[in-house]
């Protein structure tokens, strides 16, 4: 077996263009000084030859790679109907009668120059400072360039994402060391930076939903302004599959839930850190005016929940932790909902807060833990 799979390599003309390029890019070559792009785009469509020659190793099956693919997998749902929730808004905004096809297309072209500029500026940055520490290009950014765009709104300028992008990467991961070494989860620094550069785009208020030639922009009230004002107009069936205004990816309630069972059932993700925020969000929820679940089903809870809440680097590490973690989480995303009347929204500021507290409470973890058994000693 291990025989086929070398003859299939050595006949695979994009391995043989690889291999005859190779040289050019290795120390003492031509372009020594691009050899972590070569090494990222080699690694992206092979798995790498470098392998471990002595001392005592764990074999697992699980690497960076096939956890990041695994995330990757578990977006697809969000991703598939975002672009149709894209057009749909589109459609739905001044009639235009398209059909299936036609708005799939059009929320494709939208939503296609957010993933350009996610992907080309972050990746940038990512080979430079692995070129810069002669250390290879990690796999992490793959998850954190395809999550960006999602928590986006559709309309966010271009070039101002660029720098959100860079911000997160340079300011956000590789000041600290790079991917494993961040303590904010990056792609919410780059929607932080969106929403303190433009608040108004980004508030959750409202969203642009369509653009018609000598009519001004569309936009209109997500579930959550309208919640805000006393007036929903939005059926909880809507919100949870995502016919509505919102954010790229954070429409859609039964797609989102569809990853969370990906992640879940692969143990990439912590399902304590879930139910824990779910708990959380019910239970601050019920002083509000509306059903305390309606909170699950609008603007970004349950995308923040499953994706952001859980990223392994930033949150809690012990298992008490992530139930305290989750559940804070929660809470304070729906506390910011409920009363603060300027800023609809709360999921971002609640992670990235719990982000910054995260260590702590593993700390606080562990020294209870100590201490308990050190008492057991004595009493022993």
């Amino acid at each position: 077996m291990g025989l086929s799979n070398k003859m299939k390599q050595k006949t695979n003309p994009l391995r043989k263009t690889l291999d005859n390029m190779k040289p050019a890019f290795e120390k003492g070559g031509k372009l020594s000084a691009f050899g972590s792009f070569f090494e990222a785009m080699e690694s992206f469509f092979f798995v790498p030859k470098t392998v471990t020659c002595k001392g005592t190793h764990i074999k697992d099956s699980v690497d960076l790679k096939r956890t990041m693919i695994t995330v990757m997998i578990a977006l697809i749902p969000v991703f598939l109907f975002s672009l149709y929730n894209t057009g749909y808004q589109m459609n739905q905004a001044y009639g235009y009668g398209w059909g299936f096809w036609m708005i799939v297309w059009k929320g494709f072209l939208k939503i296609l120059p957010l993933y350009i500029v996610s992907y080309v500026v972050g990746l940038f940055f990512e080979c430079m400072f692995a070129q810069i520490r002669g250390e290879e290009v990690n796999e992490g950014y793959f998850v954190t360039g395809f999550l960006i765009p999602l928590i986006m709104p559709v309309n966010v300028p271009l070039w101002t994402l660029a720098i959100a992008v860079a911000f997160a990467v340079i300011i956000g991961k590789e000041v600290f060391g790079g991917t494993g070494m961040n303590i904010w989860n990056p792609a919410l620094l780059a929607r932080a930076f969106m929403f303190f550069s433009y608040p108004k785009v980004m508030s959750g208020d409202s969203v642009w939903v369509a653009h018609k030639a000598g009519v001004d922009a569309f936009s209109a009230a997500t579930p959550l302004s309208e919640c805000a004002s006393g007036a929903l107009s939005y059926s909880p069936l809507d919100m949870f599959i995502g016919l509505i205004p919102g954010c790229v990816g954070e429409t859609s309630t039964l797609c989102i839930l569809l990853g969370a069972i990906v992640l879940v059932f692969t143990g990439i993700a912590s399902w304590k850190i879930m139910v824990s925020c779910v708990a959380g969000g019910l239970l601050v929820g019920l002083l509000g005016d509306v059903p305390c679940w309606y909170q699950l089903i609008m603007g970004g809870f349950a995308f923040g929940c499953v994706f952001m809440a859980t990223d392994p680097v930033t949150s809690c590490q012990t298992e008490a932790g992530k139930w305290i973690y989750g559940f804070l989480v929660g809470a304070f995303a729906v506390c910011l909902r409920l009363f603060n009347p300027g800023y609809p929204e709360g999921m971002m500021l609640s992670i990235l807060l719990m982000n910054t507290f995260a260590p702590l409470i593993d700390h606080l973890v562990v020294s209870r833990n100590i201490k308990k058994r050190l008492g057991r000693a004595k009493t022993a």
